[in-house]
């Protein structure tokens, strides 16, 4: 028996590579089920407004792909948009090869093409479907997936998929240039920012300026302004249809790009059957936390007296998404209340946590990561594991594991409280999640251990594992007939939904043996999960953030078997899903007053920059200046350039160009420090700080100071040195995303106000 395992999964690794597509296309007499989604670039009516967006078959979401297991899929995916295209099936067991990331496991859809993905169907219950190619599944590239068991284990009369999902009228390439410029403009437009005189207010400057020291603006929920949070497309959908008395269920599915929702409920508290597509004990909950990317089947009853209200919130109290279920008077569902950032901050520094952990290390191949978890965060274990009693045998695959037969009665049903106690994400936990099975590995399994930090920095949106980006990471082997268990210890404020395609592993949670299994698993700020799963696959899995922008600032990795790769994905390079995470970004700024004028224009990857400013005074002062940068770190960066400007006031006749050196350096409490020297070795010393201090209104501030001792050019007679200082301070109004109102004082031009444009 035990030669026969060892064997099998060796015979697959050799065969696979060597006949890949006859193995995949065989269907051993399975049913067939064929689906074609069209894919185009359409003008859509969302929010509002008429913007550019993606849909498939016409709409967005998509259609709902309906199976049974044990059914063969065949799916055809038409590309009618003139860019890539590409389609994941989310928590699906398939063939590498059809997993739908592009350049990693599948060739990209080209423009004008059509690509047949064909799998078969070994699991039940509810799944989606999303671009993988850069920010299509903002657009509209998703959908739902719901497969029914070949015998019906639960009872109810009838379902009902709502699929969650956040909108931008912003293409969203922008939204992502925004964040990576470190612009507020989405904390102000949807009023969750902290300006000083509200932290002030609340007797929180302490606190904040425990954050500034640790180089943190403040406690961040969500990054980006929406203007509309939807149910199956629909800010508010109502489905009258539904008849009292009758038990429905409620296929959840977040889709969103970058929201996280509460979930509550009106009328009768709802029974939690299923979460990422595995069944659970089931649990009664009327208020549920659901991370991007998861899904959660409940089943409820429709009220003889009115109808169910169901709320979506998002995490940050901005907007919420409404399903009314039946008819007649409705039943409202909890309305939550919007977090306390201010008290977030307080609480935090009372329990003196250390944050920022380097989101790009200085030696990216070096293994700090131990230390890197000894440094920073809380000292605290949050997973409960009892892993010297677990790792039980486990002699099912997943496609056999997967469920069990399950009779809600009051022996098996678990009956949870939502209500927070013992601290601030207290309620950001799975274990209220119980298996029905065990679902332990063989005692005797070997087990690779792997720590993964989970790293950011907001004001230049990099996010990595370990202080290490996809574009500057190995990847993490993994061995077949091995338990992995991988420890996700997040160091930042925001929550991190990870996801490995592929596969399913287990929670580390309260319930031991019974520990949930998912694709899915929401990692909350400042602490640490543990997930473990079976090395039974083949090929090279994606393994990431799944909040999209996350994703895309470098927040991802690929979990490798160390096999041969698929011949067909020869012409397909694994760089270029990578390059998709480290692109150049643009952006600039241009201000017109009534005493200078002033321009900067920033491009920028993760280890690169190109700055060129330049400024104009109506005194004829003027000054322009062009360095390329390279970041060291997350905080230091060393810079070369070049420096033109006129000596003399109101005069353009003597115009001198210098070559100059130095380094650029973020000090604790956010100030930017600039130390340079000239061609002309003079020596310079720059500091520079913006404070929000009301909800729209910016505080800055500028001081330089240069020395020349006359190493280069003369001094006059009896001058040792001569020194040269500058400095402006003002006050900035913010209009729009893109236009502000300014007033300044410079000590070389004097005051005056104007319009400041961003683009």
């Amino acid at each position: 028996m035990k030669l026969k395992k060892f064997l099998l999964p060796l015979i697959l690794l050799t065969c696979i590579p060597m006949f890949g597509q006859s193995i995949e296309g065989n269907v051993d007499n399975l049913p067939v089920r064929e689906y074609t989604l069209t894919i185009k670039e359409e003008t859509v009516n969302k929010a509002g407004k008429n913007v550019e967006g993606m849909t498939v078959n016409g709409t967005i979401p998509g259609p709902t792909l309906q199976f049974t297991e044990g059914e063969y899929a065949v799916i055809y995916v038409k590309n009618e948009m003139s860019v890539e295209t590409s389609v994941h099936w989310h928590g699906f067991l398939l063939p590498n090869f059809y997993d739908g990331v592009p350049y990693l496991t599948t060739p990209p859809i080209k423009p004008g093409t059509t690509f047949k993905y064909e799998f078969a169907i070994k699991q039940n219950v509810t799944y989606w479907y999303h671009s993988h190619t850069m920010l299509q599944e903002q657009s509209g590239v998703f959908g739902s997936i719901v497969i029914h068991p070949k015998q019906q284990r639960l009872e109810y009369d009838k379902e009902l998929v709502l699929m969650l999902s956040d909108w931008t009228n912003e293409k969203p390439i922008n939204v992502l240039r925004n964040l990576k410029r470190g612009n507020e403009w989405y904390q102000m437009k949807k009023g969750t920012s902290t300006p000083l005189n509200r932290v002030m207010v609340r007797g929180a400057l302490g606190a904040q300026l425990d954050f500034w020291r640790q180089r943190m603006e403040g406690a961040d929920i969500a990054d980006i302004y929406y203007p509309a949070f939807l149910v199956n497309g629909k800010e508010v959908v109502e489905f009258p249809d539904f008849k009292p008395g009758e038990k429905v269920r409620l296929r959840i599915i977040n889709g969103s790009a970058s929201s996280q929702f509460w979930l509550t409920f009106g009328g009768e508290t709802p029974t939690l059957i299923s979460a990422d597509g595995m069944d659970i004990v089931p649990v009664k909950r009327n208020k549920t936390f659901i991370a991007i990317a998861e899904t959660y089947d409940f089943i409820t009853t429709v009220p003889e007296n009115g109808r169910i209200e169901f709320r979506a919130m998002v995490q940050d109290g901005s907007g919420a998404a409404l399903a009314y279920i039946g008819n007649g008077k409705t039943l409202p569902a909890e309305i939550l209340s919007k977090p306390d950032k201010i008290e977030m901050m307080r609480e935090m520094a009372k329990m003196k946590m250390k944050m920022g952990a380097h989101a790009l290390k200085f030696q990216p191949s070096k293994d700090e990561r131990f230390n890197m978890k000894e440094e920073y965060g809380m000292k605290m274990d949050h997973s409960m594991m009892e892993m010297g009693k677990e790792n039980e045998n486990l002699e099912t695959e997943h496609a056999n594991m997967h469920h069990s037969k399950m009779n809600m009665t009051k022996d098996n049903m678990d009956v949870d409280s939502p209500t927070s106690e013992g601290g601030m994400f207290s309620e950001y936990n799975y274990d209220y999640l119980k298996s029905p099975e065990k679902t332990t590995y063989e005692k005797n399994a070997p087990v690779n251990e792997i720590l993964l930090n989970l790293t950011g920095n907001m004001s230049r949106y990099i996010w990595s594992m370990n202080g290490v980006p996809l574009s500057e990471a190995d990847k993490i082997k993994i061995k077949g007939n091995q338990v992995t268990r991988m420890t996700l210890n997040n160091m930042t404020m925001m929550h991190h939904p990870m996801h490995l395609h592929g596969h399913f592993f287990r929670v580390i949670n309260k319930n031991g043996e019974y520990s949930p299994l998912k694709h899915t698993v929401n990692v909350p700020p400042m602490q640490e999960i543990t997930i473990e799963f079976y090395g039974n696959e083949y090929g090279d899995w994606f393994f990431h953030c799944h909040v999209l922008y996350h994703m895309m600032g470098g927040m991802a990795r690929i979990i490798s078997y160390n096999t041969p790769r698929d011949i067909r994905m020869k012409p397909f390079p694994v760089s270029k899903l990578i390059h998709e995470t480290d692109q150049w970004y643009s952006w600039g700024m241009i201000d017109v007053s009534s005493h200078r004028a002033e321009g900067t224009y920033i491009a920028s990857n993760f280890r690169n920059q190109v700055t060129l400013s330049a400024e104009y005074g109506w005194n004829e002062n003027v000054e322009a200046e062009f360095t390329y940068e390279r970041y060291l770190h997350d905080y230091l960066r060393v810079f070369a350039g070049i420096n033109v400007e006129n000596e003399i006031a109101d005069s353009l006749d003597e115009i001198n160009t210098t070559a100059l050196v130095g380094v650029r350096y973020l000090t604790p409490y956010l100030f930017n420090l600039d130390v340079r020297m000239d061609s002309k070795l003079r020596p310079q010393i720059g500091l520079s700080r913006e404070i929000i201090i009301f909800p729209k209104t910016v505080i800055f501030g500028e001081y330089e100071y240069q020395a020349d001792f006359g190493w280069v050019d003369k001094l006059p007679s009896g001058d040792n040195f001569k020194t040269e200082a500058s400095w402006s301070a003002g006050i900035e109004y913010f209009l729009s995303k893109n236009f502000s109102i300014m007033g300044s004082y410079d000590n070389r031009y004097g005051a005056g106000g104007g319009l400041s444009a961003r683009f």
